[in-house]
């Protein structure tokens, strides 16, 4: 590892050829070093500890900053063979050997390999134990050496370390007299708790022990005894303890009190050492929504007026930074740089940033940022951006600062700020060690909050973002308050600040709501002051997860607009991370609620609204023909005059957007643009691709406004998905599908976009043309992409039905050809888009009835439903649903050539492969059920009388039985539901004479009185009034067990534990009503008996829901249902209609009994004074 660190860090040219010399070469030094001790034995004379001595120092000495040629090996047999030469009883030497210790595993980056490492264990151990308490400093340190990563190999050593008279927690003990023994001890114990991936945990008994000391740690004051340096330092070493327990060790914070006491410890060392600012907290945090007291001593006014009326001028020296050599465990950071003066807290409690002298370096302590510019916002791998450069091995052995580094006081300052990163990347690992629900529980504890009139405002995350004059502490805490805002979108939806609460109390709705302003009011706070390119990206970061995830529908208008107004100066930033950083947050203002009235207007803001005046940079938006200058294709003039005319004012942002992604960028790309490669002429890739994704929220969310740009946008398209870089061609494809897809929505049936507002059929055929004219057949012909394939499928799955049937035909052939082509792809993805494409393209009017396609379609999806891949199988179960809805369709329509022609053979293998399909797992299943119920529908009578088809018949319907009772997936039994009721639909099915008639109807029945889920029901009781006709129905016995099994359903309709299925009652007595009155009007003679039974029993119930039934107005279910009044009525009167016609016995009271009950029903229904004479009338026939 140190050859390669050499290698790296060599110099080019000549000098270069002169170091390179063999690693041997570089090594000499140490071997003839090491040969020379280890030729020595053990000897207790003079001259033998006085030439141990000697060798230890220029061992010690000895320059390992080229460390290549020294084995690992080689030190761990070194160390072994000092060992024994060293006794125990010779403080000196073993205060020289632990040093030594520490050194070479330190400076040569070795970890002991197990052998060697027992013995160096047990030997530091033993030196503790009998050696005087001056060497106690120098074996810890040699100690936490040894254990570093070593962790699991210590198990046996454990007791005698962290049991409880362990050596470890007796030094680390409050009552420890020596400070630095002390911060050794929790070194150490850190260490320990470093795990390593692949290896075992620390076990559990000792985490919980670790855990609890470092707590105590951290919850304990500074001793009078210990200077600020050390303090720091044994902070920052408990720090790095529960952040290792928390990620190696997998550790569990269950226990709200042990949560409760870290978050309050982290809470107090994340202000460690902040100017102004000293907070006392309570020992332990409860989860509460109220905001926590954090005990801060309220500001004297003389203090403030004092520190208010000082000039804003930054009187600290700039440090000069030192490069230094950073060892296992210690690390020198320069913080000086983008340090910024810290603006007391006023009397209003206010946070003022104060900028005062700044420095905008090239390289900052936060290390540079992906620059990824796809991904949700905020999601910048928070993890690992800061936490993997606090933590190396923190050693004692800390280089002096000098005068003119800045003194004792520079020096505290940077390890008070070590402490304050150490504690939020703590803080991080704890946010992703417990549930979010658990968190927010505490978020009044680190979130601000609206501080009342004339009181100050509690200290939270905001505050160090505000306050803190390091750039690196502020970036560490934007990015946990980044952290918590991720996934918070449930928890701020209860957010509203509509209307104003003058009430006793606060409700947590308007609390929240006001957090959420608070926070859009520091962070633009902190966007104005900040200096620091890096530290500026993690704010607009933060804010971009902000908007994402707040409820701006239920919240107070400008939220939005003030973001707006102040992110755009930042699109033209010098730095190329702040620019894709505000093209991300402008897209999560685009694609939050969209489309959101205020986010229209601000769209529609003249170009120049707000985009200048920049400190940074002056950004700049292209003149209004700026596309005239770039490579145009041979339809803009087309499309200028085809396009509807939606707005006269044009959007700035899908101009800007293009600009980046197609025009040259004006000027080189400056230091910091990671993304710049040799020679590009364009924007860098991250900008260029979060402008793309831009441009795709835009068509999602405000595709009225994009589609006077839609043959631009082609251009774009075919621009991006020409290029070499398969990442801009993969963005390319996402932006076609999505304006494919804005295209379906405006032609939907129910689409309220007025036919002259919509983009002219000929246009989106102008636009496909172009499409399929340019380079997506070739994307969707890159193997070598897999991806770029999938998604291209996807886009091809969008177009316009309209608009396919008017393409040329070698278009069309050439659409279908590739998809038929690729379901063959070896690759997954590519075979799940190609599924699901297919079962788009089958429902198109213009290919639904041609045979060919469908039956190729077929084979196609039935081979992808044999796939290993889940997700391919689903796609193509949800196309085989489709196809079957085809056939349906096509069933429907008076030519009967479809059926004819489609083969019967085909049928029989598309049943077999949906009843596989049907034991698959639940995201097949739910669709194969479906295809089953078409199928069963669909087939002819010719088919039914073939042999063949009786077993699969049977076996399908037997498949669908099994589904409608086993305990899937609510969404899987519906589809169950419905298909059975489709089978039942075919009247060549021997319905009501099969076998499988009473198990069909047991299952119905069963549904229907039982299921937890209502919807569930409701689809069971509209499949049980589709039989047309009584014999379907079976036998009396079968009929009566329906009928009471739905007066059963009536009866339960309002009983469910579940709130949330209570909106569903009305739908299921509804329906459950119609069920009964159809049943009513297919009655025969022998079926009326057992309807009167259930009439005496439960008459008034049935007659009191059947009248509210009819009086329920015009609500629509989702079963299609009959919704108006006089459809209704004249169901009832049908099914009174029928009883009064059936043929009973004389004597037999049944018949009169139903028919009264039926009048009595029409008669509170109609009005008294209205229809009666039509209702005598219709009972005395």
């Amino acid at each position: 590892m140190a050859a390669a660190q050499v290698a790296g860090s060599l110099p080019s040219g000549p000098a270069q050829e002169a170091q390179r010399e063999p690693p041997l070469e570089q090594g000499r030094g140490f071997r003839c070093l090491s040969a020379r001790l280890c030729a020595l034995r053990p000897d207790d004379s003079s001259s033998s500890r006085t030439e141990i001595h000697l060798l230890f120092d220029q061992l010690i000495s000895e320059n390992y900053s080229e460390g290549s040629g020294v084995a690992p090996e080689d030190v761990s047999t070194l160390l072994v063979h000092a060992c024994r030469l060293v006794p125990l009883n010779q403080n000196h030497l073993v205060s020289k050997l632990s040093q030594l210790i520490h050194h070479l595993l330190n400076t040569l980056q070795v970890i002991v390999d197990e052998q060697n490492l027992d013995f160096l264990l047990a030997y530091t151990i033993s030196a503790i134990q009998q050696c005087s308490s001056w060497t106690h400093m120098q074996i810890l340190q040699a100690l936490a050496a040894l254990v570093y990563c070593n962790g699991s190999k210590c198990q046996k050593y454990l007791p005698d370390l962290l049991g409880k008279s362990g050596l470890l927690m007796k030094l680390s003990d409050l009552a420890q007299s020596d400070p630095e023994v002390r911060r050794a001890a929790v070194h150490c114990m850190a260490n320990l708790c470093l795990s390593v991936p692949g290896q075992p945990y620390l076990e559990e008994p000792y985490q919980n022990i670790c855990f609890q000391a470092f707590l105590t740690t951290l919850q304990s004051p500074k001793s009078s005894d210990m200077d600020d340096i050390t303090f720091c330092m044994l902070l920052q070493n408990a720090l790095k303890g529960i952040q290792s327990l928390l990620n190696g060790g997998k550790m569990k914070l269950t226990q709200t009190d042990a949560l409760g006491a870290l978050l309050a410890v982290l809470k107090k060392t994340m202000f460690h050492g902040l100017p102004g600012l000293n907070i006392e907290m309570p020992t332990v945090l409860y989860p509460t929504p109220l905001p926590q007291c954090d005990g801060r001593p309220p500001i004297k006014p003389q203090q403030t007026e004092s520190s208010t009326s000082r000039p804003a001028v930054n009187k600290r020296k700039k440090s000069k930074v030192k490069v230094k050599k950073i060892q296992q465990g210690e690390e020198e950071e320069e913080e000086s740089s983008g340090e910024r003066e810290v603006a007391p807290v006023t009397g209003s409690g206010r946070l003022n940033p104060h900028k005062g002298d700044t420095q905008c370096p090239s390289s900052l302590g936060v290390p540079s940022l992906p620059l990824a510019g796809s991904g949700a916002a905020g999601k910048d791998q928070v993890s690992s951006s800061f936490s993997s450069s606090i933590w190396k091995r923190v050693s004692s052995s800390e280089s002096d600062y000098s005068d003119a580094e800045g003194g004792m006081q520079s020096k505290v300052r940077s390890y008070q700020a070590k402490v304050r990163q150490g504690a939020l990347a703590c803080f991080l690992s704890t946010i992703k060690s417990i549930e979010k629900k658990v968190l927010y529980g505490y978020w009044s504890a680190f979130v601000p909050d609206t501080p009342e009139l004339g009181s100050p405002q509690s200290v939270s995350l905001m505050t160090l973002t505000l306050k803190d004059p390091s750039p690196k502490t502020r970036a560490c805490a934007l990015q946990v308050l980044s952290a918590i805002l991720e996934g918070s979108k449930q928890f701020l939806s209860v957010a509203e600040d509509t209307s104003d609460h003058r009430r006793a109390f606060t409700p947590f709705s308007v609390m929240i709501a006001s957090s959420i302003k608070e926070l859009h009011r520091c962070l633009l706070l902190a966007l104005v002051a900040e200096s620091s390119s890096q530290t500026l990206t993690q704010i607009i970061k933060c804010l971009a997860n902000l908007v994402s995830n707040s409820p701006y529908n239920r919240l107070k208008l400008s939220l939005l607009t003030k973001v707006w107004n102040q992110i755009k100066p930042y699109i033209r930033h010098k730095d190329v991370n702040v620019r894709v950083s505000s093209l991300t947050l402008l897209g999560a203002i685009v694609s939050t609620h969209a489309p959101l009235p205020e986010v229209q207007l601000l769209l529609q803001q003249p170009c120049s609204s707000g985009l200048s005046n920049s400190n940074s940079a002056t950004p700049h938006v292209s003149p209004p023909d700026w596309w005239k200058k770039a490579p145009s294709g041979p339809f803009l003039e087309e499309a200028t005059v085809s396009s509807p005319k939606v707005s006269s004012e044009p959007c700035w942002l899908i101009r800007l957007c293009i600009s980046i992604v197609v025009l040259p960028k004006e000027d080189a790309c400056s230091g910091s643009d990671a993304g710049c490669t040799g020679g590009s002429t364009y924007e860098p890739f991250p900008l260029r691709l979060e402008a793309l994704q831009v441009l795709a929220h835009l068509a999602r969310g405000y595709f009225s406004m994009t589609q006077v740009y839609l043959m631009e946008l082609g251009e774009v398209i075919c621009k991006c998905l020409g290029e070499a870089d398969p990442s801009v061609q993969l963005h390319g494809a996402k932006l076609l599908e999505e304006l494919g897809t804005g295209l379906i929505q405006q032609y939907k049936p129910d689409s309220s976009i007025a036919p002259d507002q919509r983009v002219p059929v000929t246009l989106v055929v102008m636009f496909w043309t172009v499409m399929l004219n340019g380079p997506l057949p070739r994307a969707l012909q890159n193997s070598e992409h897999p991806t770029l394939q999938a998604s291209a499928c996807d886009a091809l799955s969008s177009i316009l039905p309209e608009a396919f049937s008017n393409l040329l035909s070698d278009r069309q052939i050439l659409c279908i050809t590739m998809l038929l082509g690729l379901n063959d792809s070896k690759n997954r993805l590519v075979k799940a888009a190609t599924s699901r494409a297919l079962g788009v393209y089958v429902l198109f009017p213009c290919l639904r009835q041609d045979v060919i396609f469908v039956a190729d379609t077929a084979n196609a999806i039935l081979m992808s439903l044999q796939d290993k891949s889940l997700n391919v199988r689903a796609k193509a179960a949800w196309s085989l649903g489709n196809l079957t809805d085809t056939l349906i369709v096509n069933m429907e329509t008076p030519d009967p050539s479809f059926q004819e022609e489609f083969s019967g053979l085909l049928l029989l293998k598309m049943l077999r492969s949906a009843i596989e399909a049907s034991k698959d797992k639940d995201k097949v299943k739910s669709n194969a059920v479906r295809a089953l119920g078409n199928l069963l529908h669909f087939l002819q009578p010719s088919h039914i009388e073939k042999p063949r088809f009786a077993e699969i018949i049977e076996e399908a319907i037997q498949a669908l039985i099994s589904t409608v009772l086993i305990e899937a997936a609510m969404k899987v039994r519906w589809n169950a539901c419905y298909a059975m009721g489709n089978v039942f639909k075919n009247s060549a099915l021997p319905l009501g004479t099969a076998l499988w008639t009473s198990q069909a109807y047991n299952a119905l029945t069963s549904v229907v009185t039982s299921c937890k889920n209502f919807k569930v029901r409701i689809r069971s009781a509209a499949a049980l009034s589709v039989p047309g006709k009584r014999e379907h129905y079976g036998s009396v016995d079968q009929y009566a067990q329906i009928w009471n099994a739905l007066v059963t359903a009536l009866q339960k309709s309002e009983d469910t534990t579940d709130f949330l299925e209570f909106k569903y009652c009305a739908s299921l007595r509804t329906q459950i009503c119609q069920a009964l009155i159809h049943l009513l009007s297919l009655a025969s003679a022998s079926d009326l008996s057992c309807i009167k039974e259930t009439l005496e029993l439960n008459g008034d119930m049935v007659q009191s829901y059947i009248i509210q039934f009819l009086k329920s107005g015009t609500e629509r279910d989702d079963t299609g249902a009959p919704h108006s009044p006089q459809e209704r009525d004249q169901m009832v009167k049908t099914a009174l209609e029928h009883i009064s016609s059936v043929q009973t016995l004389a004597g037999d009271t049944s018949k009169r009994a139903i028919m009264g009950f039926l009048e009595d029903i029409l008669t509170v229904y109609f009005d008294p004074s209205g229809s009666q004479v039509a209702l005598l009338g219709l009972t005395n026939r």
